[in-house]
C-alpha cells in the first residue's frame, strides 16, 4: 500500500492537471498552485487545496512537484526570497518541466542549500499519457532520493533512473528530438498516402505491430488526417526543447543535422503559420504549405 504523502504541485496546465488527479487518485494529499488561478480551481473542486501564492503552497510540503514551461519559469519562483523562505527543510524537490541539463544542475546546487533533494524528472506522453498515467518519466538525481520518490512517480507513469542530476533533462531533450523527427515522418508518409489516393487509416492499420510503427504514426497521424491539432503537446515547447537539444549538442562539438532541418521547420511553423499553441503534428500543416497545398 502507498504511503499518503503531503504533496504541492505547482503549475496545473495541460500536464500539470491530470497528473494532480492521479496523485490524488492514488491517496495522496495535494495542494496545486497555478499563476492563473482559475486553471486550478477544477482542481480543488475534485478535492485539492491551493493557495494564493506559491510561497503559501508549499509551505509544510513533503514533496514540491514543479510542471512549469521551462528551467527559466522555475528559477523565476526560486529567485524570489518569500518562496526560497517557505522551502520546507528535509522535503523532495521533482522538477518534471522541461528544461535544460544546466538548469537542472544548478538548481539542485541551490535547494540543496536550503535543505531540499532535487530530482529532475521530465516526461514524455503528452496529455493522453498524463491522463492515463502512463508517462514515461526519466529522472536525475541521486539513487536514494530517486528510491524514495518511486511511488510518487508511479502514480503518473514508469519512472526510470537515467542518471545524475540534469541526467533526466538531457533525455527528455533526445528523446524529443526522437519525436520531431518521427512526426515529420509521418506527416510526409501521411500527405504522401492521401496524395496518391490510398487511406492514410488503412495505412495505419497495415503498419501496426510492424517496423515502421509508433504511437506517433497512430496518434499523430490520426490527427494530421483528421486535422484536428488541438494542443495535446504544444509547437512552441517542441521547438523550445530542440533549441536546448542543439545547443545541448553544439556543447560537445555534435551536429545533428535531422534535429536541425526539423527544428527550422518547426520555427517556420510557429513564428510565421502562428502555429505555436497548436499541437506539434501541426506540423503536418506546414508540410503542406511546402507543397502548395493550403
Amino acid at each position: 500500500m502507498i504511503e499518503p504523502r503531503k504533496i504541492t504541485l505547482l503549475g496545473t496546465g495541460l500536464m500539470g492537471a491530470p497528473m494532480t488527479r492521479n496523485l490524488m487518485s492514488a491517496g495522496h494529499q495535494l495542494t496545486v498552485w497555478n499563476r492563473s488561478a482559475d486553471r486550478a480551481a477544477p482542481l480543488v473542486e475534485a478535492g485539492a487545496n491551493t493557495a494564493a501564492t506559491a510561497a503559501e503552497a508549499i509551505a509544510g510540503a513533503e514533496i514540491i512537484i514543479s510542471m512549469l514551461s521551462d528551467g527559466y519559469a522555475t528559477q523565476a519562483l526560486l529567485d524570489d526570497d518569500a518562496f526560497r523562505a517557505a522551502l520546507p527543510n528535509g522535503s523532495v524537490w521533482i522538477d518534471m518541466s522541461s528544461a535544460k541539463p544546466e538548469h537542472a544542475r544548478a538548481q539542485s546546487a541551490l535547494l540543496g542549500q536550503h535543505g531540499v533533494a532535487h530530482l529532475d524528472a521530465p516526461v514524455s506522453g503528452g496529455t493522453k499519457g498524463a491522463e492515463d498515467a502512463t508517462l514515461a518519466i526519466m529522472v536525475g538525481g541521486e539513487a536514494a532520493v530517486f528510491d524514495q520518490m518511486r511511488d510518487v512517480l508511479s502514480a503518473m507513469g514508469r519512472p526510470v533512473r537515467v542518471g545524475p542530476s540534469g541526467a533526466g533533462q538531457l533525455c527528455k531533450l533526445a528523446n524529443q528530438a526522437i519525436v520531431a523527427v518521427t512526426i515529420a515522418a509521418v506527416a510526409e508518409a501521411t500527405l504522401l498516402v492521401e496524395q496518391g489516393g490510398a487511406d492514410p487509416a488503412a495505412l495505419r492499420a497495415a503498419l501496426k505491430g510492424g517496423f515502421a510503427d509508433s504511437v506517433i504514426l497512430q496518434q499523430h497521424g490520426e490527427r494530421m488526417s483528421q486535422g484536428n491539432f488541438a494542443p495535446g503537446g504544444l509547437s512552441k515547447f517542441q521547438l523550445k526543447d530542440l533549441d536546448n537539444t542543439l545547443a545541448e549538442a553544439g556543447a560537445v562539438n555534435l551536429s545533428l543535422p535531422a534535429t536541425q532541418a526539423v527544428r527550422d521547420r518547426f520555427a517556420d511553423f510557429c513564428n510565421t503559420m502562428g502555429g505555436a499553441d497548436l499541437d506539434h503534428s501541426g506540423l503536418y500543416l506546414e508540410l503542406k504549405k511546402r507543397n502548395d497545398l493550403t
